[in-house]
């Protein structure tokens, strides 16, 4: 077991090095860019599939409410940051909304799904700030749209990770949250 948790925290320090750049939205469009931006970064990623997980980890009402919270929040963020309206600490908050995440499937927490919505939401109004801030010269509603739907499919694989982890037994989730929390630590502190 140490071997692989091992092997999986090494995995995802990997996967948090600045690999992959955005698109670029004057070559792309500005739709692409959206959808790309999401993917190519670890701490979106580590997040977004985390959010699946836990809502996989919940059920019932949660497989869908929970995602959804947080891409609605995501857009009220983004919202906001187009707007002008600033939020302190963005950067912070997602880093340890990745690490807060994967601590809530680690655990595999049980909230009410109004309370589970309500975190994720808290978190993804940050998220969707700081994509807001890192729009640049793509146009504002087709990267929006392109960053909700990548959102939500990453969310949407995290539930599908989640529910074929399950047949394995609970632990295998568990260890999941574990390596979001590694994964975490390793771009908050690398």
């Amino acid at each position: 077991m140490l071997k692989r948790l091992s092997f999986t925290a090494a995995l995802m320090t990997m996967a948090a090095s600045p690999a992959f750049a955005h698109l670029d939205p004057a070559a792309h469009g500005s739709l692409m860019a959206g959808i790309s931006h999401p993917i190519f970064g670890a701490d979106h990623i580590l997040a977004m599939v985390a959010v699946g997980i836990w809502a996989s980890q919940i059920g019932g009402r949660a497989f869908w409410a929970v995602p959804a919270a947080f891409v609605s929040m995501m857009a009220v963020g983004f919202g906001l940051s187009v707007a002008g309206v600033s939020l302190p600490f963005v950067e912070p908050a997602i880093l340890a909304s990745v690490i807060g995440l994967g601590l809530l499937v680690a655990a595999a927490v049980r909230l009410p799904v109004a309370a589970s919505a309500a975190v994720v939401g808290m978190f993804a109004l940050f998220h969707g700030h700081a994509h807001g801030g890192e729009l640049g010269s793509a146009g504002a509603l087709s990267f929006g749209l392109g960053f909700l739907v990548a959102t939500a499919a990453l969310h949407g694989a995290g539930v599908a990770l989640g529910l074929g982890v399950t047949r394995l037994g609970p632990t295998v989730a568990r260890v999941l949250g574990l390596a979001t929390v590694v994964g975490g630590a390793a771009i908050a502190f690398g």
